[in-house]
């Protein structure tokens, strides 16, 4: 049975993620790094569908902790994981920001890194990193968070040359606007004006990023596909 080891998966993008992975028919260990409550009513929903999957509570901007993800050797690593921050840099503080990149970039290096410790002696494997269009765009009030997955993008592309010769894709899905708890800082009037900047005219749903992934760690749909920075976002941009 192949693994795939998605982070920061209690819930949202993450959940979708992982859940399309198990009816694929991947073991799947789902993360959380602070909602024990969450992360264990995500493994209770999972097993009640007979999907095979473990939890892990760890903090991945943590090297040390990101080991505890790794008790199989990984098929598949999505890399997830991901905060915002709403405000002006000007009133962040270097805690603040380093909090961001640590957890928005950091553990896509702690995670790719023990991956790879595997699957290039295997010449196999795969890693989607879940990105955002602000890091090609950039965001207003947004500026460390756009840096963290703009980050990424590149980390993506530099990593995907490394590792080619042995077999390894890696691949980012860029996301516009989807309809998860992270967009909860927003009203009615300003959802309905993102809206209108989309050209499907609505927001994007967990479960088609979700599927794109998949497709993505699959060798027979998208074995040419690597060091892509992939954009889904209903034609916003």
């Amino acid at each position: 049975m192949k693994t795939a080891v998605i982070t920061g998966s209690s819930r949202g993008i993450g959940k979708a993620i992982a859940e399309e992975f198990a009816k694929n028919g991947y073991r799947v260990i789902i993360n959380a790094s602070k909602s024990a409550d969450e992360l264990n009513k995500t493994f209770n929903e999972f097993m009640s569908k007979g999907y095979c999957c473990e939890a892990v509570l760890a903090d991945v901007s943590d090297y040390e902790q990101c080991g505890k993800l790794f008790k199989y050797e990984p098929d598949v690593l999505v890399n997830n994981s991901g905060i915002s921050h709403i405000g002006l840099f000007t009133d962040m503080s270097p805690k603040d920001w380093k909090h961001i990149i640590d957890v928005n970039l950091g553990s896509v290096m702690n995670c790719t890194h023990i991956a790879l410790k595997s699957m290039v002696p295997k010449h196999s494997g795969n890693i989607i990193n879940i990105s955002s269009i602000w890091g090609d765009r950039g965001a207003s009030c947004e500026a460390v968070y756009s840096a963290a997955k703009g980050g990424m993008n590149a980390f993506t592309k530099a990593i995907a040359k490394e590792v080619g010769l042995s077999g390894i894709r890696i691949n980012a899905i860029s996301c516009g606007v989807i309809d998860t708890k992270m967009n909860a800082c927003f009203n009615d009037e300003e959802k309905a004006q993102l809206c209108d900047e989309i050209s499907l005219a609505r927001f994007g749903r967990p479960e088609e990023v979700a599927k794109l992934a998949v497709f993505l760690a699959n060798d027979d749909t998208a074995g040419y596909i690597n060091g892509q920075v992939i954009t889904i976002d209903g034609g916003m941009y």
